[in-house]
């Protein structure tokens, strides 16, 4: 198998070419080229181009997990298309898009300074926990999500739905069925229901490792797996994020509680395109198979890694699957079973 150096040595002529295609890079201007942090699912190199720095993204046809996960790599046309609507609703929220190259699956926005623009993530891990951004950000998934109810045109546009299947409802919902045999009818049923949805537009991961937050407020990255459906999702999984911190930092628990709620809150509060209740009743179970899916699907959060922790979100997300009825349901049921474990 070839070394990253190796697949560096490839990436960086054919990043140049594209860049020159561009217009963004003079024929034989040098060019410094690092790679950042990605993800499982794409390569993403810094470039540093006479005194400008780009972020250069492309996507992978195989995820870098130790499961058999391919995906295509087309994504990255829909992430794209994903960001320039949701710049259209507001510029603030995404990225600019400087250029795009669809033969290599790759496009090129600003890059970032994380001093400015820290990932949501990295702060809720050191105990940094904003409730108020966490609401601002419920609040702006809705908006996302009732600009793009009932569309036909987001329908048609966004009709992503084999590769919204590679991508999530296989890797973390069906392969997590298939391992649990006693919860695996429900865990299908569910996947069957967000598969069939055509309600709003997606992100499909709507994770703190995706969003920075920037002086002017929450930055959206890395909406690949965009795709016409039901907007719980994003709210499932995003959700499902802050209830895993809790077993991981308990210390922090009481702040990441506080975060869900005002995420919850806010959002349910935007909805206008359905009956709420209806919502809420729809992400507490996909949260809770979510929840398992983070432990025992193929992409398993990388910072549970005790077998007592992990247990205790298996035996939780049983446990939730079958009595929570809807999110004020998950959250009273959660914070008891964290308070009985953690004191």
């Amino acid at each position: 198998m070839a070394s990253q150096a190796d697949a560096d040595a490839v990436a960086i002529p054919e990043i140049a070419k594209a860049l020159g295609e561009m217009g963004l890079l003079k024929p034989g201007a040098p060019l410094a080229m690092d790679r950042l942090s990605g993800g499982v699912s794409c390569d993403v190199h810094r470039v540093n181009v006479e005194g400008r720095s780009y972020c250069v993204k492309r996507a992978l046809p195989r995820l870098r997990v130790a499961a058999d996960w391919h995906a295509p790599v087309e994504r990255s046309h829909s992430e794209v298309e994903w960001i320039r609507l949701v710049g259209g609703l507001d510029r603030g929220l995404v990225p600019d898009i400087l250029g795009e190259d669809r033969k290599r699956h790759l496009f090129v926005m600003p890059f970032y300074p994380p001093d400015r623009y820290p990932v949501w993530k990295t702060l809720l891990a050191a105990g940094a926990v904003d409730v108020s951004f966490a609401a601002r950000l419920g609040e702006t998934l809705a908006r996302i999500h009732a600009a793009t109810a009932r569309r036909a045109d987001i329908q048609r546009s966004f009709a992503n739905q084999a590769m919204f299947e590679a991508l999530r409802l296989e890797p973390y919902l069906l392969h997590t069925a298939a391992s649990h045999p006693d919860v695996a009818s429900r865990i299908r049923d569910i996947a069957d229901g967000v598969a069939r949805a055509r309600i709003a537009l997606m992100h499909g991961d709507f994770s703190p490792k995706n969003i920075l937050c920037g002086p002017q407020g929450a930055m959206i990255l890395d909406a690949e797996t965009a795709c016409s459906g039901d907007p719980a999702f994003d709210v499932a999984f995003c959700l499902n994020h802050l209830a895993l911190k809790c077993v991981w930092r308990p210390q922090y628990r009481g702040r990441y509680l506080e975060a869900f709620e005002g995420f919850r809150r806010a959002y349910l509060d935007a909805v206008n395109w359905e009956d709420v209740p209806m919502l809420s009743r729809r992400c507490a179970p996909l949260l809770a198979a979510l929840m398992l899916a983070r432990i025992d699907g193929k992409s398993p959060v990388e910072y549970l890694t005790g077998e007592d922790d992990r247990n205790f979100v298996r035996q939780s997300a049983k446990a939730l699957l079958a009595a929570a009825d809807d999110l004020d349901a998950f959250l009273s049921i959660w914070r008891t079973r964290l308070d009985l474990r953690f004191g």
